[in-house]
């Protein structure tokens, strides 16, 4: 009898160790992946990479004063959720940290407005009011589109399915005066992964 069940237990105690919940720390330049999808670490490598391409190019690799740019907002053409907002904030800190660039703060526009419009309101003394037309205009706009194509292993009799995912991004800069596209660039990812046909 007892011998049943430790036979049974023996399945059981398995199953209870596989669906235990485990925590670890990840670094931030860990590259963890789990399937074939976009992940956090991508963003990392991609920012890096065109960040570099832009200051060690023309334009910007000529300019000595420090050239005042917009950073607009990076279209998803992916058919997945991605935060591109994340992307451009990533960018736009790498720049700035560079030193050799300046950037309008295009998402607080609207919180400036309202703030000038309370210093020119009355509640605020005339000599500490901030001075209206003094805001800096952006020379160059910088913008940008991810896109992705999905590619499944065609059918046949096999173990495992393969899928194949590429993420390409490519990022403009526009000189705002003549409307030319002064530099551009593109950075791709690609990812395969299987999965068995048997399994969660």
């Amino acid at each position: 009898m007892k011998r049943h069940l430790h036979k049974m237990l023996l399945p059981l105690l398995v199953l209870l160790v596989g669906c235990t919940v485990t925590t670890r720390e990840v670094a931030p330049n860990e590259k963890v992946i789990y399937d074939a999808g976009y992940h956090f670490s991508d963003e990392k490598m991609i920012v890096a990479d065109m960040v570099k391409s832009l200051l060690s190019k023309p334009p910007l690799v000529r300019s000595t004063d420090r050239p005042v740019l917009i950073v607009y907002g990076i279209a998803n053409r992916t058919s997945e959720h991605i935060s591109t907002s994340a992307i451009t904030d990533d960018i736009r800190q790498a720049l700035l940290e560079s030193g050799r660039v300046r950037i309008v703060n295009e998402t607080q526009r609207k919180n400036i407005e309202r703030e000038t419009s309370y210093q020119y309101g009355g509640s605020v003394a005339a000599d500490t009011r901030i001075r209206k037309a003094r805001q800096v205009g952006a020379k160059y706009m910088l913008t940008g589109t991810l896109r992705s194509i999905k590619k499944d292993q065609p059918r046949q009799f096999r173990l495992k399915k393969k899928t194949l995912m590429y993420y390409s991004l490519n990022l403009e800069l526009t000189d705002i005066q003549t409307g030319l596209i002064e530099w551009a660039d593109s950075v791709d990812v690609i990812r395969e992964s299987s999965s068995p046909f048997i399994g969660w």
